[in-house]
């Protein structure tokens, strides 16, 4: 929400208003989106110390204060009262979920924790060494291919069921990439055990 302005002037006079928006938490913010058409400069700013790059309704990080939240909740009450299926849903649906919805999404979650069984076969293409982020990273990017019904980014519900099966594969594909480093074979998912059961079974 826009309140005032900073103005910029240029060394030859031009000036460029800079609207200040104000979030619902941290520091209010300059808008500078006009100024490379209005004044054709750019800012410099490492590491981006003094930049927003978006806005978010998920999280808020204030490293300095040792503050982190996932939709309003501080993460450390996250971690004490909630399991990470219900913090997936929070961070989904912008609200932790009732019993049912829990319930609901818990069931979602089991119907899509199995991989195709040509996924499993990019496993064979990586070396025993390969780091398990770079696997990992291979194998969700796979997804697309696998998957294309779902992959329309302007369906609400398609994004919905893509985001279900990103959630109940990663244990799989973790585990699958882990056995690989080790030299063991592949252990499936097993739908009668929870999210967390499930990953230490197939680990």
């Amino acid at each position: 929400m826009t309140k005032n302005v900073y103005t910029l002037t240029s060394p030859d006079g031009k000036k460029t208003e800079l609207p200040i928006r104000t979030g619902s938490l941290g520091p209010d913010v300059a808008d500078i989106s006009r100024l490379y058409a209005e004044q054709g400069i750019f800012t410099y700013d490492p590491g981006f110390v003094s930049t927003a790059s978006c806005e978010s309704d998920i999280t808020f990080i204030d490293g300095d204060k040792g503050v982190l939240l996932y939709r309003g909740y501080p993460v450390e009450e996250l971690a004490k009262h909630s399991n990470f299926v219900e913090v997936s849903y929070l961070l989904l649906y912008g609200e932790l979920p009732s019993t049912d919805q829990l319930a609901d999404f818990e069931t979602s979650i089991l119907t899509h924790t199995m991989l195709n069984e040509g996924m499993l076969r990019f496993f064979n293409g990586f070396r025993y060494d390969a780091h398990p982020m770079a696997m990992v990273s291979a194998v969700v990017g796979s997804m697309s291919a696998y998957y294309h019904d779902t992959m329309d980014v302007n369906d609400p519900r398609a994004r919905e069921v893509f985001a279900h099966r990103i959630v109940a594969k990663l244990p799989t594909i973790a585990a699958a990439a882990h056995k690989l480093t080790a030299g063991q074979p592949f252990i499936y998912p097993r739908n009668d055990l929870n999210y967390a059961e499930n990953l230490l079974h197939m680990l």
